[in-house]
C-alpha cells in the first residue's frame, strides 16, 4: 500500500473518530437519562475495544523493509491524537462527575424545599421545587415518587402514573412508585390496573404482606361501592318505591328548624324505608349522612345531656337509623365513623344514663365487630384506652346489655391493636374495677361474668396485659375470692362457669414468676387441692392445671399439697386418661417428685411396679413421655425402687427414648437420666443394658446423671 493512500485511511479514521466521540460527549452530557445511560454504555465499550487494541497487534501493516520518515511521521501523529482525545475523554468524565456531584446537592436541596411545602399543604409549590430538582438531576428516584404524592393531594392522578413511570425507570424496583400508582388507578376507577401494581409491592418484598392486604382490600371495598351506586341509580330510576322515599325523606328531614318530634319521627319512617343495600346506597349518594349530621337539632340527640325524652327518642331514633344504614355496608360504616360529631360522642353514648341509649349503642358497635373491616374502623377511628373499662362495667348491669358489651369485646380482642391501647387504663383503671366484679359475684350478672372473665384470660396471651395483671395483689385476692364463693354457692349454673373461667384465668398468670404469685401460692394451691372433688371434671382438669403452674413457685406449697395428698390423687387421674388432665397431672407429678422426698416415696408406694408411669411412656404425647421419665429418675431414688423393675422392660423403653426417637431434646435427656438412674441404684438393669448394646447411651447420658 502506497504512503498516500495509508495517509487517507489514517486520516478519514481519525475523523470518523472525533465525530463519534463528539457525538458520546453530547450524550453524556444530555439531560434525557435514557440517552446519557446508552452514552456511558457505548463510551465503555469504545474504551475497551482501545484497550484491547492497545495490548493487542496493531492494526495497521508497515512495510517493514521501506518505512520512510513520513510514513513514521503519520504513525506518531495518529497516536499523539489519540492519546489526546483519551486524555480529553478523561478530563471531560472528571468535569462530569463534578458537575452531577454539584446538580446532585441542588437537587437534594430543592427537594428539601419541597418537603417542607408539602408538609404544610402548599402541594402547588411542592410540586414546582420537585420539578427544579428533576432539572438538575433528571434520574433522581424520590423526586419523582414526591412529586407524585403532591399530584395525587391535587387529584392529579394521570401526572401521578406518568412520575411513577419514570421512577420506575430510574429504579423497577421502587415499591413507592408502584404504591402510589395503584392509589391513583383505584382514583381512576381502574381497579384491575391498581391490583397489578400492588400485587407488584409483593412481589419486591414478601414482607410487604400486611400493606398488600390492606391494598387489596381498599380496592375490593371501592369496586363494591361502585357497583352498588351504579345498581341503586337504576333501580332508583327504574322507580323502586323504597329507593324513591329514602331520597323523598332527606328531602323533608333537610328543611331546618322543625320540632325536635318532626326529626324524631321522619327518622324512624326513613329506617324503616331502608331495606336492603339499595336503599342504603341512595342514603349514601344523596348525602344522608350530612343532612342528618349537619341539623343542629338532630345534633343535640348525640350529645350526652339528655334534657327531656324528646331528646332521648332522638338518639335512639338515629342509632337505629345507623344500624340500618350501616348493616352490612363498609362504605356506610366508614363515613358514618368518620364523621367528626359521630367519632366524638360515640363513646358518650355509650355511656349514657339512658339504658336504650347504651343497648343502641352496643348494637352498633357490635355490628361493627361482627367483621375484620368493621373493628380495623374502630381501631383507627377511635381511641379504645377506656373502652376495656366501659365495657367491663356493664358485667353489673342485669339485662342483655352485659352479654352485649361481653360479645363486643370478645370480639374486639382480636384486634392487636386493640390489646395495646388496652395496655394503658389497665393498672389504674380497668383491675380495680374487674376485682370489684369478682369480689360481688352474687350481685352481677353471672353469665356476664363469666365471659368477662374468661376475656381477661385471652388477654393475657398478650405479655404486657399479663405481667400487669400477674403482679396485681388484689387481682390474685379477688379471684381467691371468687372461688370461696362458688364453692359456698353450690352448684348453680352461673357459680359453676365463673369458676371454670377464673382458674383458666389463675392458669394464664401463673405463667408469670414474681414475687405476688409466690406470697400467694399456698393460697391458691389449697383452693386447687380442694377442688379435685368437684363432679365437674371441666373444674377438676383446670384445677390440676393450677396447681401444675403454680406450685413451682413455692416449696411450701408442694410440701403442703403432698401432706394434703395430691400426689394419690394426681395418680388416680393419670390411671383414668384423658390427654389433657393427664398432662396437667403428670406435670404437677414432676414437681413434686423433684423437690419432695415424701412425693417420690408415695408415689413408689401407690404405685409399686410403676404401672401408670410405664403406660406414660409408652404416650404418643411427648410431654407425658418427659415428665414420666423425669418421674421416674426422681423415684429411683427410693431404695428399691429399681429393683422393683428387674422383670419388666423398662430398659429397653427408656433406650428407645433416650437414643433418638423422641423429637424433643429434653425428653431425650430426661429418658437418659432416668436410665443412668436406674443403672446406678440397680446394677443389674446394666446387663440388659448390655445385651442392647446400650452403653454408649449410657455413658453419653452420664454428664446429665452428674449434673443432677
Amino acid at each position: 500500500m502506497m504512503a498516500d493512500e495509508l495517509e487517507e485511511r489514517d486520516l478519514q479514521k481519525f475523523l470518523r473518530d472525533v465525530d463519534e466521540i463528539t457525538s458520546l460527549v453530547q450524550g453524556l452530557n444530555s439531560t434525557d437519562p435514557v440517552v446519557q445511560e446508552k452514552a456511558i454504555s457505548d463510551t465503555e465499550k469504545r474504551l475497551h475495544i482501545q484497550e484491547v487494541r492497545d495490548d493487542g497487534e496493531c492494526k495497521t501493516k508497515l512495510n517493514r523493509t521501506v518505512v520512510n520518515s513520513q510514513d513514521v511521521a503519520t504513525w506518531n501523529m495518529e497516536t499523539v491524537r489519540r492519546d489526546s482525545f483519551m486524555s480529553a475523554l478523561e478530563k471531560d468524565a472528571k468535569e462530569r462527575a463534578k458537575r452531577r456531584k454539584k446538580n446532585e446537592r441542588l437537587a437534594n436541596a430543592l427537594k428539601e424545599k419541597g418537603n417542607d411545602a408539602f408538609s404544610k399543604g402548599d402541594y402547588g409549590t411542592a410540586i414546582q421545587r420537585y420539578t427544579e430538582g428533576l432539572e438538575k438531576q433528571k434520574d433522581m428516584q424520590v423526586l419523582y415518587t414526591n412529586r407524585a404524592q403532591a399530584h395525587m393531594k391535587l387529584q392529579e392522578y394521570k401526572k401521578v402514573i406518568n412520575d411513577c413511570e419514570w421512577a420506575l425507570k430510574c429504579n423497577e424496583k421502587c415499591i413507592k412508585a408502584y404504591f402510589h400508582m395503584g392509589k391513583a388507578h383505584l382514583a381512576l376507577k381502574d381497579y384491575n390496573e391498581s391490583r397489578k401494581s400492588y400485587q407488584k409491592i409483593l412481589e419486591i418484598d414478601p414482607q410487604k404482606e400486611s400493606l398488600f392486604k390492606d391494598c387489596m382490600n381498599e380496592v375490593d371495598l371501592q369496586e363494591r361501592k361502585a357497583k352498588e351506586e351504579e345498581k341503586a341509580l337504576k333501580e332508583f330510576q327504574s322507580g323502586k318505591y323504597t329507593a324513591v322515599s329514602v331520597k323523598e325523606l332527606l328531602q323533608k328531614l333537610n328543611r331546618p328548624d322543625q320540632n325536635i318530634l318532626y326529626y324524631a319521627g321522619g327518622i324512624r319512617v326513613l329506617t324503616e324505608s331502608i331495606k336492603d343495600c339499595t336503599e342504603q346506597t341512595v342514603f349514601r349518594t344523596n348525602n344522608g349522612f350530612s343532612i342528618i349530621s349537619d341539623n343542629k337539632v338532630i345534633r343535640r340527640g348525640l350529645s350526652i345531656a339528655k334534657e327531656n325524652t324528646a331528646e332521648a327518642e332522638l338518639s335512639i331514633s338515629l342509632l337505629i337509623l345507623w344500624q340500618a344504614v350501616c348493616a352490612g355496608n363498609e362504605e356506610n360504616q366508614r363515613l358514618l365513623l368518620t364523621h367528626p360529631d359521630v367519632n366524638v360522642q360515640l363513646p358518650m353514648l355509650l355511656s349514657s344514663d339512658v339504658p336504650e341509649i347504651q343497648k343502641q349503642s352496643l348494637a352498633l358497635l357490635s355490628l361493627y365487630s361482627q367483621t375484620e373491616n368493621g373493628r380495623s374502623l374502630l381501631v383507627r377511628h377511635q381511641n379504645l384506652t377506656k373502652w376495656l373499662q366501659m365495657l367491663i362495667a356493664f358485667v353489673s348491669v342485669l339485662d342483655d346489655r352485659a352479654s352485649c358489651a361481653m360479645n363486643l369485646l370478645s370480639n374486639l380482642i382480636q384486634e392487636e391493636k386493640f390489646k395495646i391501647q388496652c395496655r394503658i387504663k389497665l393498672s389504674t383503671s380497668v383491675l380495680p374495677l374487674f376485682a370489684q366484679l369478682l369480689k360481688t359475684i352474687k350481685q352481677v350478672n353471672q353469665p356476664a361474668l363469666a365471659q368477662c372473665i374468661g376475656t381477661m384470660g385471652d388477654l393475657c396471651a398478650d405479655g404486657v396485659i399479663r405481667l400487669q395483671m400477674a403482679e396485681n395483689q388484689e387481682c390474685w385476692q379477688a379471684c381467691l375470692k371468687l372461688v370461696d364463693e362458688c364453692c359456698s354457692a353450690g352448684n348453680s349454673a352461673g357459680c359453676q362457669e365463673c369458676l371454670f373461667t377464673v382458674l383458666g384465668l389463675m392458669m394464664n398468670l401463673s405463667l408469670e414468676s414474681n414475687l405476688v404469685i409466690q406470697e400467694h401460692a399456698v393460697d391458691v394451691s389449697r383452693r386447687c387441692l380442694s377442688l379435685l372433688g368437684s363432679k365437674d371434671g371441666r373444674i377438676v382438669t383446670r384445677a390440676i392445671g393450677v396447681l401444675s403452674r403454680i406450685l413451682p413457685a413455692s416449696s411450701v406449697a408442694v410440701e403442703e399439697a403432698v401432706t394434703g395428698g395430691v400426689v394419690k390423687r394426681v395418680l388416680r387421674f393419670l390411671k383414668a386418661g384423658g390427654q389433657t388432665t393427664s398432662c396437667y397431672a403428670i406435670k404437677t407429678l414432676a414437681v413434686c417428685t423433684q423437690s419432695n422426698s415424701q412425693a417420690r416415696e408415695e408415689v413408689v408406694k401407690s404405685d409399686k411396679k410403676f404401672d401408670v408411669l410405664l403406660k406414660l411412656l409408652a404416650s404418643e404425647n411427648e410431654m407425658l413421655v418427659g415428665n414420666a421419665a423425669f418421674c421416674l429418675s426422681k423415684c429411683f431414688e427410693v431404695p428399691g425402687a429399681a429393683s422393683s423393675l428387674l422383670n419388666s422392660n423398662i430398659v429397653m423403653i427408656l433406650l428407645k427414648h433416650a437414643g433418638g426417637e423422641a423429637k424433643k431434646t429434653s425428653v431425650q435427656e430426661n429418658a437418659a437420666v432416668a436410665l443412668g438412674k436406674l443403672c446406678t441404684a440397680e446394677p443389674r438393669h446394666i446387663i440388659q443394658l448390655r445385651e442392647l448394646n446400650g452403653m454408649a447411651i449410657l455413658n453419653s447420658s452420664m454428664k446429665y446423671v452428674q449434673d443432677l
